[in-house]
């Protein structure tokens, strides 16, 4: 499908997301950095965990309102006041002296409004996407994520210490045209809007959650997710705190890699690996069935990271951090398609809200590795890694289509 059939949501979608997330990605990575150097690491470190925990149940309530209200509308009135949220901060930074209060409000009020409108967000490309074009709309949206990422990394590098207030003035005004963009061009083609069933709102939306829950495949495609992308989630914490303290420096004429350079290496192989070949390996691995898809990329995908999770010798690390990259590029269309079309029509909120449980306990997970890593030698890091994936593999493959052919056979 060319770009001109594409639904017009989806292209309002994948366009506002994509500047909003490049110039985002040039900020974001930073606020860790900011906190730090504005009061302390320890201040830092408990503000960034409560934002994360804010961030969570916010991010249910997103799911709820998003699938009792209008779409467009919550898209509209969030996006507005995260951009609002956005000029306090700028405002904040021209005082010599930062205003680290304005500055932390308004980053808090900012989770909390993105946290609020992002459900929306996820369930506008359900909503305008068919199972046969939704494999084809989520590669694309992957490769656009990974660009803009990209370009986000390569703006903070070169703005951030020397402009800081012209890349937050840059992100302010970015964001404040997406509310626009989205009351101009988006069309709310969201009918099959969830009823309530409790005059408590509380217990209405505890409910709603409730449903989910007892939806066994889903959660099973939830929780095993969570453990596959953990994996990827550990090459920026033990495995570059491995890096750091034990790779071996190599030399390029004059110019050193060390361990944290080469975790940056890795990163930016990930990203260009991504943005050259997402759709030729979509277009390839078309032919074949998705379970089969799904299956060979998530066993590559585990060879790659389990190898680098152990590796010290740059050659191997960059070779099967390919082979991982390879493999994520095969089986993540298959599994965001299919996951997607699991969701009921009127549940697509909260479904989208409950599903970023995935990306908070990989989080967690992968974070939890660096203290593991310190009682485990690197090789036994890679079994553990390895464990991680299997139970992952099993839960996404049996959640998936276990229970489609169970059905198939009993109606054959």
């Amino acid at each position: 499908m060319s770009w001109k059939n594409y639904p017009q949501n989806i292209k309002v979608r994948l366009i506002t997301s994509f500047f909003n997330r490049a110039v985002s990605s040039a900020v974001m990575p930073f606020m860790a950095l900011f906190f730090a150097q504005e009061m302390s690491k320890v201040w830092a470190g408990v503000f960034l965990i409560f934002t994360v925990i804010v961030s969570f149940f916010v991010n249910l309530i997103g799911g709820y309102i998003s699938d009792r209200f209008p779409r467009k509308r919550v898209l509209v009135f969030t996006s507005f006041l995260s951009g609002l949220m956005f000029l306090f901060m700028t405002i904040s930074l021209f005082p010599k002296e930062n205003i680290i209060w304005l500055f932390a409000t308004a980053y808090v009020a900012f989770i909390v409004t993105s946290s609020l409108g992002r459900p929306a967000m996820h369930a506008i490309i359900i909503d305008s996407t068919t199972p046969e074009n939704r494999k084809e709309v989520y590669a694309l949206d992957y490769w656009l994520v990974n660009l803009s990422m990209a370009i986000g990394a390569a703006l903070g590098g070169l703005l951030y210490i020397n402009h800081q207030i012209e890349l937050f003035a840059m992100l302010t005004i970015t964001s404040i045209i997406v509310p626009i963009a989205y009351k101009i061009w988006l069309i709310d083609e969201h009918t099959n809007r969830l009823e309530k069933q409790h005059d408590n709102v509380l217990i209405d939306l505890l409910q709603n959650y409730k449903v989910a829950f007892q939806d066994i495949p889903f959660v099973k495609v939830v929780l095993g997710s969570m453990f596959i992308v953990a994996a990827e989630f550990s090459l920026n914490s033990y495995i570059g705190v491995r890096l750091a303290e034990t790779f071996k420096s190599v030399n390029i004429g004059d110019f050193e890699i060390v361990g944290v350079r080469m975790l940056s290496i890795l990163n930016i192989e990930n990203m260009l690996l991504v943005v050259c070949f997402t759709f030729l390996i979509n277009k390839f691995t078309d032919r074949f069935s998705k379970q089969k898809v799904l299956l060979i990329g998530l066993i590559i995908y585990s060879i790659g990271y389990i190898t680098v999770t152990s590796a010290n010798t740059w050659y191997i690390l960059v070779l099967f951090n390919l082979i991982a990259t390879i493999g994520e590029l095969v089986y993540s269309p298959v599994r965001n398609a299919e996951q997607a079309n699991m969701i009921p029509a009127d549940k697509r909120g909260s479904y989208s809200a409950f599903s970023n449980i995935s990306f908070s306990g990989a989080d967690l997970i992968a974070r939890s590795t660096i203290i593991i890593g310190a009682f485990l030698i690197p090789t036994m890091m890679s079994v553990y890694i390895g464990i991680i994936l299997m139970i992952g593999i099993f839960l996404v493959y049996t959640g998936l289509f276990v229970r489609k052919n169970i059905k198939t056979n009993l109606l054959s």
